[in-house]
């Protein structure tokens, strides 16, 4: 009797299992903190720039859009080239980039040289999501769900922190302490060139001994499309709405409850931690129970507290900020394995053009958002951005991918 091995649901066969390498992912996690925590002091220090250099809403929101817009437009095709040519050492590159655009932001006199600092900051953004993206893959042991989730927490834990370190060092000391964090960027350049040796090796293993097989997509290209559509309009409507906390919920709090404005960076520090709760979450609830289901539940499931907070008082605010952030985030990570699962052997394209499309549409929904608040006021925002989770219906669209379970 001929013994058959029935051929794996997925688009990648795995022929060689390996052991999660939990030191190269907890080194690309905590790079991603360090990378995301410098990050987000741009929009935690933006009540400083408004006053300091006479902002509107409309030009904070264009400050965004700069940043998000250069990281975007980059990582696909960033992404797309490492996918033909792997470059373990662009992450040590774009963290340099980066560490500039800090140094710059530091110093900057004139709006439009905050606006090259955003630039600068973004084209680092561009470098490190994509090929650090594909280290946690290669890193994850065939558990990507989980590997994704646990890259991802980094960055979100990074982005909850720069607003608190920005509320107790750059409010007190000013603009030019923003300089201080540029030992950040030294310690995460140290840490990425370690990283960037064991890609290296590990490149140079595959090449010798190949571990996987990668096989043709399961679906046609027609349902691939559609279904790359579908989960493109599910980013867009997390990412608008996260554009509103991260860029404006201190205005909406300083306005709406007459907080101080360190007060209103530690809601928002709430709420970004909120987010890396999610987000680390996510991934391996995704692996258990299926990506389609997580993702449909996450942005769906939040409707009814994104309904309840314009009409909140300041307890409730916090609560349901923190529900929100925690049922929200954790998308993220399905939403891009599923996707690199639809689109086998494209892991720099797929997670380049996901990453950049939501920091995409988070500058886009900045200036956008701004310019709402601008003519009618920062209230109206989250009365608007409260129906965008009806987008989530949209999931039952998506096709179930088949696992294998260990």
């Amino acid at each position: 009797m001929t013994n058959q091995t029935p051929a794996m649901p997925l688009a990648t066969r795995v022929v060689s299992p390996e052991r999660v390498a939990v030191p190269i992912l907890a080194a690309i996690s905590v790079s991603h903190l360090l990378n995301d925590l410098i990050q987000s002091l741009l929009p935690a220090i933006y009540p400083i720039l408004k006053r300091d250099f006479h902002l509107d809403f409309g030009q904070i929101g264009f400050l965004t859009l700069t940043f998000q817009l250069t990281a975007s437009l980059l990582q696909p095709m960033i992404g797309t080239f490492t996918d033909r040519k792997p470059q373990p050492f662009s992450l040590v590159a774009g963290m340099g980039f980066t560490l500039v655009g800090l140094l710059t932001l530091s110093q900057a006199s004139s709006y439009p040289v905050l606006l090259l600092a955003a630039a600068l900051i973004g084209m680092g953004s561009s470098v490190f999501h994509p090929e650090s993206s594909r280290v946690a893959r290669l890193a994850s042991g065939g558990r990507h769900g989980l590997a994704q989730s646990v890259f991802q927490v980094g960055g979100n834990a990074g982005s909850a922190l720069g607003p608190l370190l920005a509320a107790f060092i750059v409010v007190p000391f000013g603009q030019p302490s923003i300089a201080w964090f540029s030992a950040v960027a030294l310690l995460a350049i140290l840490i990425l060139f370690a990283v960037g040796r064991w890609y290296q090796a590990k490149l140079a293993d595959l090449r010798a001994k190949p571990r996987t097989v990668e096989t043709g997509s399961l679906f046609s290209k027609r349902r691939i499309v559609i279904s790359l559509a579908i989960l493109v309009l599910l980013i867009f409507s997390k990412d608008f709405y996260v554009a509103s906390f991260t860029n404006y919920f201190t205005f909406y709090l300083i306005s709406k409850f007459q907080l101080p404005v360190q007060d209103a960076q530690v809601h928002l520090f709430i709420f970004l931690g909120s987010l890396a709760v999610g987000t680390l979450l996510g991934g391996p609830l995704g692996d258990r129970v299926g990506r389609r289901y997580v993702i449909w539940f996450s942005i769906l499931g939040v409707l009814p507290f994104t309904l309840m907070l314009p009409f909140a008082d300041l307890f409730w605010t916090t609560v349901l900020s923190m529900i929100i952030g925690v049922v929200l985030a954790s998308a993220f990570s399905s939403i891009v394995v599923y996707a690199i699962e639809l689109v086998p052997g494209r892991v720099g394209m797929i997670s380049g053009f996901f990453f950049g499309f939501s920091f995409g549409m988070a500058g886009i929904g900045a200036a956008a958002l701004g310019h709402l608040a601008d003519v009618t006021s920062i209230g109206t925002v989250y009365t608007v951005c409260s129906f965008l989770p009806a987008l989530g219906l949209l999931a039952y669209f998506l096709p179930k991918i088949e696992r294998k379970h260990a």
